[in-house]
């Protein structure tokens, strides 16, 4: 392995932690926002821009969270070759988080336009999605199972 691996892995560690922050607390908001009462316009813009303004600094640590990623595999070939079944179960779990990091875009748009129709305790289990991803994740990676 090249003296650079470890950097590129560590840079990949680095924004995947800060990627998923972001995801596990811009859903957090959202169950604040579907909580908020409809009188509270104040709170409700204070809320929704502390939501923009984290969707777009998550979707910022996104890109090089997965640009790193791709150097390890392609460049590095992890993941090749016997026993590599665990790259493409997480490769599936990172499809599904890029899924669901542009869903909450989504969810997001929904309160700015006034349609949120989900309740606070959904919001609350959609909150635990992006922290079992990370769980599964993390095991897939550190485990390799298969």
């Amino acid at each position: 392995m090249s003296s650079l691996y470890p950097w590129v892995k560590a840079l990949h560690l680095i924004f995947v932690a800060s990627w998923f922050a972001g995801l596990f607390y811009l859903p957090r908001l959202f169950v604040n926002l579907a909580s908020v009462p409809a009188d509270s316009h104040a709170e409700r813009e204070r809320l929704l821009l502390m939501a923009r303004k984290l969707y777009r600094f998550t979707s910022f640590l996104m890109v090089p969270a997965l640009l790193f990623g791709l150097w390890l595999w392609l460049g590095f070939g992890i993941g090749r070759g016997p026993g590599s079944g665990w790259l493409h179960a997480k490769l599936a779990l990172v499809v599904l988080a890029i899924g669901y990091h542009h869903g909450c875009r989504a969810l997001l748009r929904r309160f700015e336009q006034f349609e949120n129709r989900r309740s606070e305790r959904w919001f609350r289990f959609f909150n635990e999605t992006a922290i079992l991803l990370f769980a599964a994740i993390v095991v897939l990676v550190i485990v390799k199972p298969f």
